[in-house]
């Protein structure tokens, strides 16, 4: 997969299930599928779900102490919007290893794969939310240990080789995936990292490497710069992993946005697409997946207003 070539892919990240802004708005399957299709018609290239089971006050999640909200399960709505779409990519944003077991994730990526017609996405990280961990009765140690045992095990399965492994934390024999989805090399694995141990893993397995969230394009520099580095230290050719990001956006005209985080990209139509081609143009991504405020079917389609100029800019 070459970097750099190609118009600029966009990306949306669906938020599902109970809603942080405003407090007790919950987002179902009705109006998700509404999203989805306004999406895939404004001119979307890729739709999202987070791989979350629950959230409580904890690190980078704020809430009151003794509270939680929940979104829906992620692999059951991907698949449903394999089925009412036909042309978006699709994935999760990101799968968390320590949910399932590898080899059934694998499996479950390929028969999503094949549902979706080849349309899957397969972003792919180690978790970090320790309240899902223990409301779920997940075992929260070891991640990056456990996350790269699982790389091991899922990314042979989807290129079609049987697989036995032993290790710390997974054990299997002659395991392989029987039908094969629709790609024999499987879906392309996009991986997100910060620190050495996972930047590594990148190098070693990704397709695709996400850094996400950016307001300015020339922060990119420096993960990329460590992504070149990491690719070095394993002998990998840093030109065969695509670099994409994310960012946040204030919708022009789509209505009220409460609590609008002050990261959040702003602007007119015409400046917010000139910016958006920065990422691509001045921070080297290929891919850039959007959060939007506000979070509404019309803020969807209010965005197509900026898809629009970015494709005229192109």
């Amino acid at each position: 997969m070459t970097v750099g070539t190609g118009r600029l892919q966009l990306g949306l990240l669906l938020r599902t299930g109970e809603q942080a802004r405003p407090a007790g708005r919950v987002i179902g399957w009705s109006e998700l599928r509404e999203m989805t299709l306004m999406a895939e018609a404004v001119g979307f290239d890729t739709i999202w779900v987070a791989d979350h089971v629950i959230f409580r006050n904890a690190g980078s999640v704020v809430m009151e102490p003794g509270t939680s909200r929940g979104p829906y399960e992620a692999w059951t709505l991907l698949s449903a919007i394999a089925a009412v779409t036909s042309r978006v990519t699709l994935g999760p944003f990101v799968a968390c290893n320590g949910f399932r077991n590898p080899a059934l994730f694998a499996k479950m990526a390929d028969t999503l794969d094949e549902v979706s017609g080849g349309r899957l996405l397969l972003g792919i990280g180690a978790g970090w939310h320790e309240p899902e961990y223990t409301a779920f009765g997940y075992p929260f140690d070891h991640l990056a240990g456990r996350f790269e045992e699982a790389l091991q095990i899922i990314v042979p399965l989807l290129k079609g080789q049987h697989v036995t492994f032993h290790g710390k934390y997974y054990d299997l024999d002659d395991c392989e995936l029987r039908p094969r989805g629709p790609r024999p090399g499987g879906p392309p694995i996009w991986i997100g990292a910060k620190r050495p141990r996972m930047m590594r893993l990148v190098a070693q397995y990704a397709d695709v490497y996400n850094a996400v969230w950016y307001r300015d394009p020339a922060q990119l520099a420096d993960p990329f710069a460590k992504l070149d580095a990491a690719c070095e230290e394993v002998g990998r050719d840093p030109s065969t992993i695509a670099r994409t990001s994310g960012t946040n956006v204030l919708v022009p005209d789509a209505g009220e946005a409460p609590d609008v985080p002050a990261s959040v990209l702003r602007g007119s139509v015409q400046e917010l697409a000139e910016k958006i081609l920065e990422f691509k143009t001045v921070g080297g991504a290929s891919h850039l997946t959007f959060i939007l405020e506000p979070w509404t079917t019309k803020g969807i389609e209010q965005f197509g207003k900026v898809i629009e100029a970015v494709r005229s800019f192109e």
